[in-house]
């Protein structure tokens, strides 16, 4: 994420910190709970847009809905950075573990036919390379399992929980 989405992260805690009236526990319980206040908005936006209520009709427009979404995410940052002061590597190890989620997630036709179409564009002398190197590291692998140099694999995972994506 962009430094600069991160400096003005601090510069608006900075700024609610000196304008608060509350205790730091109750503020970061409130900046907790403003993120509902932001996804109600973005509800309401939604329903102004698609003109769902019939006595107001179309009040809002998509370009709404898109602020008010923004206004979810800033609310989100401001509410993490509360919380820790290291907001941005939190933030960076969830979207890396969200990352590989997605990716351990996808079929295995997916990933078959993503690399079918890789494949076509790839030239022949480097799908030659490409297998004389998997060949060599396949090779190394056999070799090390055979030596027992290969430690176990860190089983560890981290426990299911419910899923934001």
């Amino acid at each position: 994420m962009d430094s600069r989405i991160w400096e003005s992260v601090d510069h608006l805690v900075a700024w609610l910190d000196e304008e608060s009236t509350q205790s730091p526990q109750e503020e970061r319980l409130l900046r907790i709970l403003k993120l509902s206040e932001e996804i109600g908005e973005v509800g309401a936006a939604v329903i102004g847009a698609t003109g769902q209520n019939p006595r107001k009709g179309v009040t809002h427009t998509w370009e709404d809905v898109q602020h008010e979404l923004c206004d979810v995410v800033f609310s989100a940052l401001v509410a993490l950075r509360t919380l820790t002061p290291d907001a941005a590597r939190v933030f960076a190890d969830r979207l890396a573990y969200v990352e590989r989620r997605s990716a351990a997630s996808r079929r295995p036709d997916d990933h078959e036919k993503q690399q079918e179409k890789q494949q076509e564009t790839v030239p022949e002398a480097a799908r030659a390379t490409d297998t004389a190197r998997a060949i060599d590291t396949a090779h190394a692998t056999d070799t090390a399992q055979a030596t027992d140099t290969i430690q176990a694999p860190d089983t560890a995972q981290e426990p299911d929980r419910a899923q934001a994506f």
